[in-house]
């Protein structure tokens, strides 16, 4: 005979004959009280806090065993229940997709402007960068200083500039990820100088999004273990850039300034921090604090080394960066 399922009809019948009444734990046995009683079904785990009078310990053992049971379930239904709310909050949250040959901004902002709707967008952040090729200015042509350009500063101005009515409208941030390099230059091709813009643009549209509610920070990070420091592609692009040079510029430089700056490339990247918190800290909080900072260094590097060597002397913040530069063929500092 199943005592259990018995004794869970007995307590329901109780329950529907006395719809004002609760039931409640005794020391010898069931009592009503005339309290009133929320619901008639006897729930799960009633009988964990009840103590019915004339039932042994076998049968009250097997009914806490299944009222745990259920418990368990319930406890998976609502762990699974959670997971899927947080996928699709996560999918709602998404970042915009990545921009290619084929994908225009223009696509991107209409993906961004379908979501958000007359919301707006709270928070853009810029993060788009490459560094290729990185060689002494003499060496490039145009086009190499027009492709690292175009992606670091044409593509985050123009990126901005679709976007920021939408970021208008909900008095959000901006968050535009510069450099410690945007601050002092120290070696040729269009990086420095596209990071030099992202700052004057930031610093610009800062003041006049100020009216409007909307808070524009800028991240200037030191290095760290990306894709911009992998020794890898920059070592082979200085060395297609080398072999590109006419023999005259070979010889002025020498072939020791190129082993050199393979070999101190190879260290920045080892120097380099694998942890990028410092940057994602900064993110999150030029767009979530109440009160977000102009500007965010990131890095020991920066802190300790570039950001004290950009308030220095033209002088002297040349003759220390020249210490860590190749020597020519003549046997002088180079300036890449």
């Amino acid at each position: 005979m199943d005592y259990s399922c018995e004794t869970q009809n007995f307590l329901q019948l109780l329950l529907q004959s006395c719809p004002r009444s609760g039931v409640h734990q005794s020391t010898t046995g069931t009592r009503l009280s005339h309290q009133h009683c929320p619901t008639r079904q006897l729930g799960p785990g009633i009988l964990t806090s009840l103590y019915i009078y004339g039932m042994n310990a076998a049968v009250r053992r097997l009914s806490l065993s299944q009222c745990r049971c259920a418990r368990m379930w319930l406890y998976l239904a609502a762990v699974l229940v959670g997971l899927f709310l947080l996928r699709r909050w996560h999918r709602e949250r998404q970042m915009v997709p990545g921009l290619s040959e084929n994908q225009s901004i223009a696509t991107a902002a209409a993906w961004v402007r379908e979501r958000v709707g007359d919301q707006g967008l709270w928070g853009l952040v810029n993060n788009a960068g490459i560094s290729n090729p990185t060689a002494p200015n003499e060496w490039l042509t145009k086009d190499d200083f027009v492709r690292v350009l175009d992606v670091n500063l044409v593509g985050l101005i123009e990126v901005t500039l679709s976007l920021l009515p939408l970021v208008r409208r909900a008095r959000g941030r901006v968050v535009n990820v510069a450099s410690i390099l945007g601050r002092i230059s120290c070696f040729g091709g269009g990086y420095c100088i596209s990071k030099f813009g992202v700052e004057a643009f930031s610093d610009s549209l800062r003041r006049e999004m100020r009216p409007f509610g909307v808070q524009v920070s800028i991240i200037e990070p030191g290095a760290f273990r990306t894709e911009i420091v992998n020794p890898t592609p920059l070592v082979n692009g200085f060395k297609h850039v080398w072999g590109q040079l006419p023999a005259e510029t070979q010889a002025a430089y020498g072939h020791h300034y190129l082993d050199t700056y393979a070999r101190r490339t190879i260290l920045l990247h080892r120097l380099s921090s694998s942890c990028l918190s410092p940057v994602t800290d900064a993110m999150a909080h030029g767009l979530l604090a109440r009160f977000p900072r102009s500007r965010y260094t990131a890095g020991w590097d920066a802190r300790l080394i570039f950001l004290p060597l950009s308030y220095c002397p033209a002088w002297l913040s040349d003759t220390i960066i020249g210490f860590f530069l190749p020597v020519l063929a003549g046997g002088t500092a180079g300036h890449p």
